[in-house]
C-alpha cells in the first residue's frame, strides 16, 4: 500500500480554503517581431501587476497556472508563453535561440502591454530569465521592475547543473531510479526534443521532497523545439551571469524549498550576490513549494510583495 503523503494532505487542505479561481483572459501581443500568447487575470486597482515566468524551457505558462492563482486575489497576474513555446510564435532561426533572447522579450512585452511598472516572479529556469530581464529593463528604465521574486531559481552561474543528475538519481528508488539512471546526460547537450521531454518526465519525481506527493501528480510533457535549443546550449556551454547581474538593484526575495534537488546552497549564493536580496527557505518542500508547502510559500511571497506598496 502506498503510504499517505503529508504534503499532499497539506496542499488539499489549503486548496479548500481558497476562493473560486479567477478567470484567465488570453491575448496575442506583438513584440520584437513575434506574436506572444499572454494571459491575464482581472486587474486590481492600485496594485502593481505581477509577471509570472515559468521554467522548464520546453514548457508553456501552464507550469505556473493555476498553481499561482492564489496571488490573483491581491494583484493582476500576467503569464505568457515564451518565444517558440505554447501558442507564441516560433522565432526565425530557432537553432540560434538562447536564454538571453528570452530575457530581452520581457521588457518588450511590458512596453507592448502599456505597463509602466510591474513585479516579476520567476520559477526555476524562469528565475534566470527573470533576473536577466530585470537587470536589462532597469538599466534603461530604473522603475520598470518594483520587486523580484525568485522561486527555486537557477543560480547566477551554471555550477549547480553538472551534479544535478546524480542528485536526482540518488533521491529516487525502484523503477523511477532506474529510468532516470538510464539517461546519458551528455545527450542533453544536443537539442533533440524527444530526449529532453523524456528526461524531464523521468526527473520529475526527484523534484519533490515527498515521494508520495510526486506519485499523485502527472508529469507535464514539454513540446518546444525552441526551448530544447535553449537548454541544450546552456548545458553544452554553461553560463556565468555575474557581470550582467552585478548592478541589479531591485529588492528581491529568494524563496527556495529547502529539500530541493537544486540545493538551498545555490539560493544562498544568489541571495549573497544580489545586493538587495533576502533568502526565505521553505521547510519540507522541494522544487515546487507552492504545492508542497503552500501556506508558508504564499505567506512569504504575499508579505514581500505588499511591503512598501500603496494601500489598495
Amino acid at each position: 500500500m502506498t503510504p499517505p503523503s503529508p504534503a499532499l494532505a497539506r496542499y488539499l487542505a489549503f486548496r479548500r480554503t481558497l476562493p473560486p479561481r479567477p478567470p484567465l483572459e488570453a491575448h496575442m501581443v506583438r513584440a520584437r517581431g513575434l506574436d506572444f500568447a499572454v494571459y491575464t487575470t482581472p486587474a486590481v486597482a492600485h496594485a502593481t501587476p505581477l509577471l509570472c515566468i515559468n521554467g522548464g524551457m520546453i514548457f508553456d505558462h501552464t507550469l505556473l497556472w493555476p498553481a499561482l492563482a492564489v496571488l490573483a486575489t491581491q494583484r493582476q497576474l500576467v503569464f505568457y508563453d515564451q518565444r517558440g513555446r505554447g501558442a507564441s510564435s516560433i522565432p526565425p532561426g530557432a537553432a540560434a535561440s538562447r536564454i538571453e533572447f528570452d530575457a530581452g522579450d520581457v521588457p518588450a512585452l511590458r512596453e507592448a502591454l502599456g505597463i509602466t511598472q510591474w513585479d516579476i516572479l520567476g520559477h526555476s529556469w524562469g528565475g534566470g530569465i527573470a533576473m536577466l530581464a530585470a537587470a536589462l529593463d532597469t538599466a534603461s528604465s530604473p522603475d520598470a521592475v518594483r520587486r523580484l521574486v525568485l522561486v527555486n531559481a537557477v543560480g547566477v552561474t551554471s555550477e549547480w547543473l553538472p551534479p544535478l543528475h546524480a542528485t536526482g538519481v540518488a533521491r529516487l528508488t525502484g523503477a523511477a531510479r532506474d529510468a532516470l539512471a538510464a539517461f546519458d546526460v551528455r545527450a542533453l547537450e544536443h537539442p533533440d526534443l524527444t530526449t529532453h521531454a523524456a528526461y524531464a518526465q523521468a526527473y520529475f519525481p526527484a523534484w519533490f521532497a515527498d515521494p508520495a506527493f510526486a506519485r499523485n501528480v502527472s508529469p507535464p510533457r514539454g513540446d518546444s523545439v525552441t526551448g530544447a535549443y535553449v537548454v541544450a546550449r546552456l548545458r553544452r556551454e554553461g553560463y556565468d551571469w555575474r557581470d550582467r547581474l552585478r548592478d541589479l538593484r531591485v529588492p528581491t526575495l529568494v524563496v527556495h524549498g529547502a529539500a530541493d534537488a537544486l540545493p538551498l546552497s545555490e539560493a544562498e549564493r544568489t541571495s549573497r550576490f544580489l545586493t538587495q536580496a533576502r533568502l526565505e527557505p521553505i521547510a519540507d518542500a522541494g522544487h515546487n513549494p507552492f504545492w508542497e508547502a503552500p501556506d508558508a510559500f504564499f505567506a512569504a511571497v504575499q508579505a514581500f510583495l505588499t511591503e512598501g506598496a500603496p494601500p489598495s
